[in-house]
């Protein structure tokens, strides 16, 4: 219980530093707003092109309120790996890997402390403005049901930036390799663009991949809620999060070994 208390209390003042700035929090949390602003004007020509109130098991209504929670996942995940490039360009990561602590869990906990409010402050502007676009969504309950899926999603996303940020205690600047990863997780994650919309067999590849249940399996079940989504979504998901969690252990390891601290 020590041990995990110690890392409850890095969680919770994360947290406490993210509500001390709430002005600049706030802020950046306006972009959500023309964003779903973008999505709908576009949306809704596309709708009306293809002449149908429904496209692919999705509404209108559906489409917007996916894209909303889907940019509050994304838009609430803390720069991870740019922050672990940076700890290790300027030689601090020295004196963080020296604290009485393991240094993984210390990140993850710091991570959650920093998603948690910005992902609310998100979801209440963009949920505020599709509400006005669009309306009510048609499955409310959905957000609930999917709530552990999108907990899910966040550790996704944190393994996977984990293992670029570790990539810098050999290459130390990881920008390339944060870019390709956006890249990947906006097609293949379903962020832009739910995989509904794409043909049969890239939507079967891409559902695969652990971007899509770092993105697109939550978001979906938050809009199409059922029981069989929602095991299958978490099925999944727990698999990703295994074999994951496995590989970044193993890369944290072997990255111990090979990391060349400078400055300081």
């Amino acid at each position: 219980m020590k041990h995990f208390a110690k890392y409850w209390s890095i969680f919770q003042i994360t947290l406490l530093n993210s509500l001390a700035y709430p002005g600049e929090m706030v802020g950046r949390s306006l972009m959500i707003i023309p964003f779903m602003w973008i999505f709908y004007q576009l949306w809704k020509v596309t709708f009306s092109t293809a002449g149908a109130d429904v496209i692919s098991g999705l509404t209108l209504r559906d489409t917007l309120w996916y894209l909303m929670l889907a940019e509050t996942i994304e838009l609430s995940r803390p720069p991870l790996a740019r922050t672990m490039s940076e700890n290790v360009k300027d030689g601090s990561i020295a004196y963080i890997l020296n604290k009485p602590y393991d240094f993984m869990l210390y990140q993850f906990s710091a991570a959650m402390g920093e998603t948690i409010f910005r992902a609310l402050v998100n979801a209440i502007f963009g949920g505020l403005t599709v509400w006005w676009l669009v309306g009510a969504p048609n499955h409310p309950e959905g957000f609930i049901i999917a709530l552990p899926a999108i907990f899910g999603a966040w550790f996704l996303q944190f393994c996977l930036n984990a293992m670029i940020g570790l990539s810098a205690f050999v290459v130390e600047d990881v920008s390339a390799f944060t870019w390709i990863y956006q890249k990947l997780a906006f097609i293949f994650g379903g962020m832009l663009i739910p995989l509904n919309f794409y043909p049969q067999w890239l939507q079967t590849f891409a559902k695969m991949l652990p971007f899509s249940s770092a993105m697109y399996g939550p978001v979906y079940l938050s809009v199409a809620p059922s029981r069989e989504l929602f095991i299958s979504v978490m099925t999944l998901q727990l698999a990703w999060i295994t074999a994951l969690t496995i590989l970044l252990i193993i890369i944290y390891r072997r990255g111990l070994t090979q990391l060349t601290v400078n400055g300081g």
